[in-house]
């Protein structure tokens, strides 16, 4: 039998059959596959690293205890970020968004400055990385899992609907909502630094 070439991927519904059979192997693969996007939402919807990080791991707990409940209509991905996006929310409503200080902290959260970058457009660009994540503070659970989903991984109406299992007309709705929301938060903000 011939071995697959390594640039090769085993696609999610054989993991998911094998996972499903407790293959440690295609658990891993799996979440190795999402760990980062699971992150990106979890951090965004928390605004902390460990928060962030403790929600995608309880969030992996669930979704594998929970593998006979996925039907494979919307694709493990998408069932993935639902379940890390309500784990995410469940957190925000024990627990406070903690304020984001998050200067240097090793994530990817902004790209890391080229040599020949100024550093003082670099502190320009966290002071404004800290003002969306504020904005965001004020955006309803919904709206804001919505737009993280669209603006932070760049996923479609269609997907996001998947993942949300929600209309496109809904997805499209909150993510209208998050950019008006957000540029009233933005504009005040920018307001009261004028003064």
């Amino acid at each position: 039998m011939l071995d697959a070439s390594p640039s090769v991927q085993t696609p999610d519904e054989i993991l998911v059959r094998r996972a499903r059979e407790r293959d440690p192997i295609a658990r891993e693969e799996l979440f190795q596959r999402y760990r980062e996007d699971a992150y990106r939402v979890a951090y965004r919807l928390l605004g902390h690293e460990q928060d962030a990080l403790d929600v995608v791991q309880e969030a992996l707990i669930k979704a594998f205890l929970g593998l006979g409940d996925f039907d494979g209509r919307s694709g493990f991905r998408y069932w993935f970020l639902r379940i890390v996006g309500n784990t995410a929310l469940d957190w925000g409503r024990r627990r406070k968004r903690r304020s984001i200080l998050s200067i240097g902290n090793g994530r990817s959260e902004l790209p890391e400055p080229a040599c020949h970058d100024d550093p003082a457009r670099r502190l320009h660009q966290q002071d404004l990385r800290r003002t969306l994540d504020k904005a965001l503070d004020h955006l309803s659970p919904k709206i804001r899992t919505t737009f993280v989903l669209f603006a932070e991984l760049g996923l479609s109406y269609k997907e996001i609907a998947e993942t949300e299992a929600i209309p496109i007309g809904t997805v499209m709705s909150r993510i209208n909502a998050a950019r008006e929301k957000l540029q009233q938060n933005l504009d005040l903000n920018r307001d009261e630094g004028i003064r």
